[in-house]
């Protein structure tokens, strides 16, 4: 999280938050939150979790196209945690940050369940995976913002893609690296089968899987417009990344992937082909983040140190993410 938005996160901010949600104080749970603070509460014997941004991340109108997908999708049948009403019946609310800013808090049902463990249970749960993204998908071709002015942002906005600002100038040949995956993408072709907005984050990490199998999908902060197989990308690049063997396990896990997919949502088999300029936006622009919200010679998070290490080199050199055939899968 920003330095400059957890500065501002005060004592009295958090209780006015809790109290517009009808949140007893010790009753709330803090849970790990990378770009908001997040807490898990019940209020009428019902589990919610209650996440609180700042509007120097994400616009008070942002916010509201983003919970007006969710609760789009939601009404379509998507398995997804849908936003819910503070006591006084809003969305979103609004407290001053004291610094001419102002905190976002917004509720969510409870997503039941846990996330994927490991490499077997990824594939185990691929075909339901990627039917759940595939119904996403379906539906967000027919979806408009219910205000205009609620529009969410393309995936090259400096609200998702900034890493210009972030690298510095040591990294000359990974921004150049960035440079050209990025003019190649704004040259592809856009429509409505096949470019839409997204979760563009749907990783293990933001959905939860219960006892009866459900997936339910969380965390929609990131949500932009962006083709279709963009999102695909996403979710594979976070279930290989540390995986023993990412060219095998993406022959088994992306296969069963866009079969559960395809029952849901359509997409031309020559997208496939450019999930590796995908994959490497990805990989640039988390070794971004990284920099922006970590100091990268000192890295104490085993996750990120891991993702770090030697990255830097296989950016600079153009290695592939995934070194795998994927116009060989088919649709």
């Amino acid at each position: 999280m920003e330095a400059r938005i957890k500065d501002r996160y005060t004592d009295d901010v958090r209780r006015q938050a809790f109290a517009r949600h009808g949140i007893v104080p010790e009753g709330a749970r803090e849970l790990d939150g990378f770009e908001s603070f997040i807490y898990e509460f019940d209020r009428d014997g019902r589990r919610y979790i209650l996440r609180v941004g700042h509007t120097l991340r994400r616009s008070v109108d942002l916010v509201r196209g983003e919970i007006d997908w969710i609760n789009y999708l939601a009404d379509g049948g998507a398995a997804v945690a849908r936003a819910v009403p503070s006591v006084d019946g809003r969305l979103v609310e609004t407290i001053a940050d004291g610094a001419g800013g102002q905190f976002l808090a917004t509720a969510f049902g409870y997503a039941n369940g846990s996330g994927p463990h490991g490499e077997a249970q990824l594939v185990a749960i691929a075909e339901d995976y990627g039917q759940a993204i595939g119904r996403m998908h379906a539906l967000t071709k027919t979806y408009e913002p219910s205000d205009p002015a609620w529009t969410r942002m393309q995936w090259d906005d400096p609200n998702i893609l900034d890493a210009w600002s972030w690298l510095p100038e040591t990294d000359s040949v990974v921004l150049d690296r960035v440079d050209a995956v990025v003019a190649h993408l704004r040259g592809l072709p856009r429509d409505r089968e096949s470019y839409g907005l997204v979760h563009q984050d749907a990783h293990g990490g933001n959905f939860h899987i219960a006892d009866d199998g459900q997936l339910t999908f969380f965390d929609f902060d990131d949500c932009c417009y962006s083709w279709f197989v963009d999102d695909i990308a996403i979710v594979l690049f976070y279930a290989a990344l540390f995986t023993d063997s990412p060219p095998a396990f993406t022959g088994e896990f992306l296969s069963r992937f866009l079969r559960g997919y395809a029952r849901e949502n359509a997409l031309d088999a020559m997208w496939l082909s450019e999930i590796p300029h995908f994959l490497k936006l990805r990989e640039i622009d988390l070794y971004a983040v990284i920099h922006r919200s970590f100091d990268v010679t000192d890295l104490t998070d085993p996750w990120v140190a891991g993702y770090m290490r030697g990255r830097r080199n296989r950016i600079e050199d153009g290695a592939p993410v995934v070194d795998f055939d994927f116009c060989s899968l088919g649709m």
